[in-house]
């Protein structure tokens, strides 16, 4: 016998709500690219949690595994990571989200301008749409995505042994190495978008 959805009569709400937000997110991206010439955004992924992964965290978190676990209690059903070409890109899809009609945001944290210890950076938000639907959103740059998924299989894909105080400190000066060069890619674009404007 089939199991029913732990997302219940809900399925097609999370694929709409996903869909609205990404619709937002490509119609900045369109007037970015059409007001600046450039891209904002490298690559946008979204999802909707799996069944087994979603009920796989309800046991994890010790929550029963239901309808209003998998949407009231767990807030990453939708999951959306936007990565971006600039830093300034970031906060310009950041500033879309917090001002979307028919959503809140329930929880906001910048690992950009305050990175994690081990260097992670990152935007984070929790958006609620129309009271009911939570999505999980990363926003961040190609160079943070990179950084990111390699520290994520260098660390938790081994068997690290005694060197692990060191890894730890060559990977947070590779974040701070590659923050910095995003801020150098940003002053040189807003230079050639400024020289731009003055001869247009």
């Amino acid at each position: 016998m089939e199991q029913e959805s732990i997302y219940g009569e809900y399925r097609e709400t999370l694929n709409n709500a996903m869909e609205y937000i990404m619709n937002a997110i490509n119609a900045t991206r369109e007037d970015i690219k059409e007001t600046k010439g450039l891209d904002p955004i490298e690559h946008c992924l979204a999802r909707i949690k799996s069944e087994e992964s979603m009920r796989e965290k309800c046991r994890r978190k010790g929550l029963p595994e239901t309808t209003e676990s998998a949407l009231e209690k767990i807030h990453d059903a939708i999951g959306i990571r936007v990565v971006c070409t600039f830093v300034s890109d970031v906060y310009a899809i950041k500033d879309l989200l917090v001002h979307l009609p028919d959503c809140e945001i329930v929880k906001e944290k910048d690992y950009i301008r305050h990175a994690k210890p081990n260097g992670y950076r990152s935007y984070h938000l929790i958006l609620k749409y129309k009271q009911k639907i939570y999505a999980e959103i990363q926003l961040r740059t190609i160079s943070m995505d990179t950084w990111a998924a390699l520290e994520h299989q260098l660390k938790y894909k081994q068997n690290i042994g005694g060197n692990l105080k060191l890894i730890e400190e060559e990977l947070k000066r590779c974040a701070d190495e590659l923050a910095s060069t995003d801020i150098s890619m940003q002053t040189i674009r807003d230079m050639i978008y400024e020289e731009r404007s003055e001869t247009a």
